[in-house]
């Protein structure tokens, strides 16, 4: 299967569990890979035929930035349910999200969730 990747969309977002992270927010890094037939679309150089990047930015943004959760599992939960409903030619997606600042008194460069989706 023919793959698309985005990586590190960036974001400012309001997920978190404590009550600061939720009010002040902080930024997300979202990775994405489709699985999905990109034969088309290459062989005919057709946007038609392949799903829009641009598009996919736009509807990942308005979860990551309108929406609120507590869990970063939650939001990519939704960020693939959502691209599976929007796009019927991805037959399997992974989303990452990544929290590069998480709240705590201790140091390491930020937590990552990574899923794996895929038609049923």
């Amino acid at each position: 299967m023919d793959k698309m990747k985005l990586h590190r969309m960036e974001y400012y977002g309001y997920h978190g569990v404590f009550p600061e992270e939720r009010k002040l927010g902080q930024r997300f890094y979202i990775d994405l890979e489709l699985e999905l037939d990109l034969r088309e679309a290459g062989e005919q150089d057709a946007l038609d035929k392949t799903v829009n990047y641009a598009e996919v930015h736009y509807t990942v943004k308005d979860i990551v930035e309108k929406e609120s959760y507590q869990l970063i599992e939650a939001l990519g939960e939704r960020i693939a349910s959502s691209l599976l409903d929007t796009y019927t030619s991805v037959n399997a997606l992974t989303v990452k999200v990544t929290k590069p600042h998480p709240p705590f008194d201790i140091h390491f460069q930020g937590v990552t969730v990574e899923l794996y989706r895929a038609r049923k």
